[in-house]
């Protein structure tokens, strides 16, 4: 079974480049799995883009390119052993468990989110832990505009120490230049930094066997009836490799642009889909396209062309 992702290496890298030099304070994420194509894959490329690239956690800190600044974006419970990277803080009990740690550290803001983050306070409280604050966090919501965005961003910026960067997300490059020229900002991008331009990559998975079913049968793990004649194709993709049902029900597998009907939600390795009779129907080792988040979606191979 396989998942594959297959990319335009030209024209997906064509347009990384173009958002890093519309960007000043581009700061690439890389974090998770890193956006479908491996996260240390992912930051070598990222490190060509910036000096300076952000992950999810301290547990994504291996195998990075070393002459690189690394920022971790969500806090820990426990001090790393390296110095090297720039941790965020958002809270009391965060700056507490890093007291003493010789480390830089970004301080969250509280934001819309509401996830992590406290008032302005928290900078203060950081620096009198020993803690080299280098920077401020804004995290606004995806929900909303940018205008509202902007507008909750620079509620904070009065009461920002301007010797320290403003690290910002969720807003659209316009956007970011019209902020105003107090502060010195960074600005981290991922989805649309490596998803922008959807023509360049291609998610699919291989057909691993088909078999002919008549209406009144039963198959799959719940003996489901069969509703129609048709076929029963065996997709070699599965719960392993993040494959769901879509978030409004929907099968996540298309072949000849005709959504595939899942006779279940799919199992560890393998997806069963019902193809009526007189539809368009792949054969064993066909690929059918795969509609997917790549961020939560594991690819067995990767295939630039």
């Amino acid at each position: 079974m396989t998942i594959r992702l297959t990319v335009d290496r030209d024209r997906w890298w064509n347009h990384a480049t173009e958002v890093a030099e519309s960007i000043d304070g581009l700061v690439p994420i890389v974090k998770g799995n890193g956006y479908g194509f491996g996260r240390v894959n992912l930051a070598i490329a990222a490190g060509r883009l910036s000096d300076i690239i952000a992950v999810g956690t301290v547990h994504e800190l291996d195998g990075l390119p070393a002459d690189v600044t690394t920022v971790v974006l969500t806090p820990t419970l426990h001090a790393p052993t390296s110095t090297d990277p720039v941790l965020t803080v958002g809270s009391h009990r965060h700056i507490a468990v890093l007291g003493g740690w010789p480390g830089r550290v970004v301080v969250k803001l509280e934001s819309a989110m509401y996830r992590y983050g406290g008032g302005i306070d928290l900078i203060a409280e950081a620096q009198r832990a020993g803690l080299r604050t280098v920077g401020v966090a804004i995290h606004p919501p995806l929900a909303g505009t940018d205008e509202e965005r902007l507008a909750a961003i620079e509620t904070h910026l009065a009461q920002i120490d301007p010797s320290l960067d403003v690290w910002l997300s969720h807003l659209s490059p316009g956007a970011y230049d019209s902020l105003p020229d107090s502060h010195r900002y960074k600005l981290r991008v991922g989805t649309y930094l490596w998803h922008g331009d959807r023509e360049a990559i291609k998610l699919e998975a291989d057909v691993l066997d088909t078999r002919p079913v008549s209406a009144g049968q039963t198959a799959g793990y719940r003996l489901v009836p069969i509703e129609q004649d048709g076929t029963l194709v065996m997709i070699g993709a599965g719960s392993a490799g993040g494959v769901a049902p879509r978030p409004d029900g929907l099968s996540p597998f298309h072949y000849g642009r005709v959504r595939l009907n899942l006779l279940e939600p799919p199992h560890m390795h393998t997806s069963m889909v019902v193809i009526p009779r007189g539809q368009p129907c792949p054969i064993s080792g066909d690929w059918v396209d795969l509609q997917r988040p790549l961020t939560m979606t594991s690819a067995d191979e990767l295939r630039w062309i």
